[in-house]
């Protein structure tokens, strides 16, 4: 969707008096939504899911974003202690049940807020994975809330051309050849050769943290 468009489906629904809220990982390529979001409406809250496992630097590059954007940050975590977050044996469930670790930090986090919101502005791209590809501009989500993806039909280019032309900054693992960047535990530096997600849960047969599968109707 081109930016216009984006602003006026927003007007939309403001409008139509729905509460929107929108989610970031606060990676590089998902700050370019947040920017585009902080020229139409600032007060928009921005949920980032903390799951007590991602690389400080991420930390770092999202204060950054949220003091440069004036943004709305809103800080949200599972209600399940990390030191608790292990098997029989003792070893983290990152390690032993990677997709039962993603939803106790991030799905459940954020089935309260899906309840209490009308509007879910999400920023998946359809190119990055082949769950991703299958989604709609508008699609349904959990307890009647609705996923809008504005930047469905954005490319890595046109991602990047936008960063450059508003001189965003990068995230700093960003340098050291990161391209998508999750909880420290489950990413990996990807090879040149790799997608822009196979450095995720590398070796784990996943793909996806569960928001993009467990709260939304296909």
């Amino acid at each position: 969707m081109e930016i216009l468009t984006i602003e006026n489906k927003l007007r939309e629904y403001q409008e139509d008096r729905k509460k929107l809220f929108t989610t970031s990982s606060f990676q590089t390529h998902s700050v370019v939504l947040l920017h585009i979001l902080s020229k139409i409406d600032k007060n928009i809250p921005v949920f980032f899911i903390n799951t007590g496992f991602h690389f400080p630097e991420t930390l770092t590059y999202r204060d950054q974003i949220v003091g440069e954007f004036g943004l709305n940050l809103k800080v949200v975590q599972s209600v399940m202690p990390r030191v608790m977050q292990k098997n029989t044996d003792g070893n983290f469930l990152f390690s032993t049940d990677p997709d039962f670790c993603c939803h106790i930090n991030k799905v459940e986090p954020m089935e309260p807020i899906l309840q209490e919101y009308d509007v879910w502005i999400n920023g998946v791209r359809a190119d990055q994975s082949e769950v991703r590809k299958e989604f709609k501009i508008e699609q349904t989500a959990k307890y009647g809330c609705l996923r809008f993806h504005p930047i469905l039909d954005w490319d890595k280019r046109m991602i990047y051309q936008y960063i450059k032309q508003h001189q965003i900054p990068r995230h700093p693992l960003e340098q050291f050849g990161y391209r998508s960047i999750g909880c420290e535990p489950c990413t990996r530096r990807p090879d040149l050769e790799w997608e822009e997600r196979q450095g995720r849960w590398f070796g784990m047969n996943k793909t996806e943290c569960g928001l993009n599968t467990e709260l939304v109707t296909k």
